[in-house]
């Protein structure tokens, strides 16, 4: 046993670990983090370095390239506030009522993760091509839905759909009802108990669920390809210029696309970060 101070109790004896090999595991995180996430990250960061302030500026100022980060960027952020609204209603229906079916629904929430986005793209553009299953019936009202922006949303929604709901779901079962039963006691009507009294609770869970999902939607490559057209300044997405550069084995115009879009993902995962410790702070939730 090892001695530790206290400072409102003085010294007392603190009891060794139950589960041995700190520095062992520790060291082995330590050494697969490195290996598998930051030394890849930092070669990144060199290769981008090398090139130049002034050619790193030239390659990320490209029309093209601000263009693809513009539709990437929109599409992904109205993808999640789109899966923020109804992946919160698809966990308040999973969590509050019990139906036949509701196993299989809640299995379904997780089908993005399991199936492989190019599957996905290929299934979403065979639906809503204009002789699609559900494009057929908008293309006569001159409403285009594959190879425009709004494909793009549709796979981005498809994809991200489950880092909301997992993410408001566990929050949403701890609500203790008797509140919700206070509240309507006390003359709540039904619309104030939802707005004042269920959702303050799960803002922090509903902000996170949006940082994971905009960041998940970014990035999206396999599900967006075959449904976006990928037209130049309308339905291009980033990671696609990244694919195209290294087929013209412009390695420096990949490299500084690819710091982009690194940038904007430790953008995303402070925001998470941030919110999380908010949170703790604010409803001592921790996310």
């Amino acid at each position: 046993m090892a001695l530790a101070a206290s400072s409102s109790q003085g010294w007392k004896w603190r009891q060794p670990s139950v589960i041995p090999g700190f520095g062992l595991t520790l060291g082995f995180t330590i050494f697969y983090l490195s290996a598998v996430v930051l030394i890849p990250l930092a070669g990144l960061g060199i290769r981008s370095a090398y090139m130049g302030w002034d050619d790193f500026w030239r390659l990320v100022t490209d029309e093209r390239l601000l263009g693809a980060l513009r539709v990437s960027f929109v599409t992904s952020l109205a993808a999640a506030a789109i899966n923020v609204v109804f992946g919160v209603l698809v966990a308040w229906v999973l969590v509050r009522y019990r139906f036949p079916g509701r196993r299989i629904i809640d299995a379904a929430v997780d089908l993005p993760f399991a199936l492989p986005t190019a599957v996905a793209g290929i299934a979403l553009t065979a639906i809503y091509a204009p002789r699609g299953i559900i494009g057929q019936y908008f293309a006569p009202l001159g409403i285009k839905i594959a190879y425009t922006p709004i494909g793009i949303v549709i796979a981005l929604v498809f994809i991200s759909l489950p880092f909301v709901v997992r993410t408001v779901q566990p929050v949403m079962e701890e609500i203790n009802r008797e509140v919700e039963e206070a509240a309507a006691t006390l003359g709540a009507s039904r619309f104030q108990t939802v707005f004042q009294v269920v959702l303050p609770g799960l803002v922090p869970a509903i902000l996170t669920g949006f940082a994971l999902a905009f960041g998940r939607s970014f990035g999206e490559y396999g599900s967006v390809i075959f449904i976006a057209g990928n037209i130049p300044y309308v339905s291009e997405i980033a990671p696609l210029l990244i694919f195209l550069r290294l087929e013209e084995f412009n390695y420096a115009a990949a490299t500084a696309i690819g710091a982009i879009m690194l940038l904007i993902a430790f953008t995303v995962l402070l925001s998470i970060n941030l919110i999380q410790v908010w949170s703790r702070r604010r409803f001592g939730y921790v996310s």
